[in-house]
Formats: structure tokens, sequence, C-alpha cells
């Protein structure tokens, strides 16, 4: 039996998740950090939807255009380690008078946000591991 057969791609996208949501959070770390700093722009990680495309084609075999006429599938990922993120420069804000987009209570509700997101991914993958255990162990 393979590995990923015993893990399942549960544990992966888990495990994929918690990587991203630590630099999500070192993103909004250093946005805090800047909130002093002239013109400097707040940056975030968006990876929720690569990783939703991701999980769609784990598994699949991708299917390359035959024609140069065919729409392209959209997502060009293969499977869950190929996701990294993009950086994305938040423009919603409006600078202040030192051109600083940073926005303290927004930032921090970011990091509430993301930290319970971990949270939970952590809570779910050690249930995914007690209930592998509990099979190891024959249900005991």
């Amino acid at each position: 039996m393979a590995i990923d057969g015993i893990f399942g791609t549960t544990i992966n996208l888990l495990g994929k998740s918690l990587d991203l949501r630590v630099e999500n959070h070192n993103r909004i770390s250093a946005n805090v950090a800047n909130a002093e700093t002239p013109s400097y722009s707040p940056k975030s990680l968006s990876f929720e939807s690569e990783l939703r495309d991701a999980l769609r084609t784990t598994g699949k075999v991708a299917a390359a255009p035959t024609n140069p006429r065919h729409i392209p599938l959209k997502g060009s990922y293969s499977n869950l380690s190929d996701v990294r993120g993009s950086i994305v420069e938040d423009t919603t804000t409006v600078p202040g008078r030192d051109g600083n987009g940073v926005e303290l209570e927004n930032e921090m509700g970011k990091m509430v946000q993301n930290q319970i997101m971990f949270n939970a991914s952590v809570q779910l993958l050690s249930k995914k591991f007690e209930y592998l255990k509990s099979a190891i162990k024959g249900g005991v």
C-alpha cells in the first residue's frame, strides 16, 4: 500500500494548510512591524483559491490541450505540494499622511482569523493521527 493511501488527501491538505498559514502569519507580522514605516503598503498571502484548485486536480491526470483553439484548464497544480500562494499588496486601505497603509485593527483581525484557521487545522490533523493510531493498535 502506498504511503498516500494511508495518509490520504486530507492529511496532505491539512499539512499544506499549516505551512501556508505560518507563511501568512509571517506576512501579517511584517505588516504590524512596519505600521510606522513611511510609504509601506501591507501585503498578504493569497493561497485559498490555489489550494482549492490543487485539491480538485489531485490524483487526476492533467489534460493537455490538443488544439491551440482549446480552452486551457484552470489551475496548473499537479498536487498540493506545488501550492505556494502569491503575495498580494493591499490597495484597499487609505494611506495615512506618511503614505503608510497599515491599519493595525485590520491586521490584528487578520491575525486572529489566521490563528483560528491554523488551530482548527492542527486539531483536525491531530484527530486524523489519533484515528490512524487506533487503527494500528487494532481499534483498542
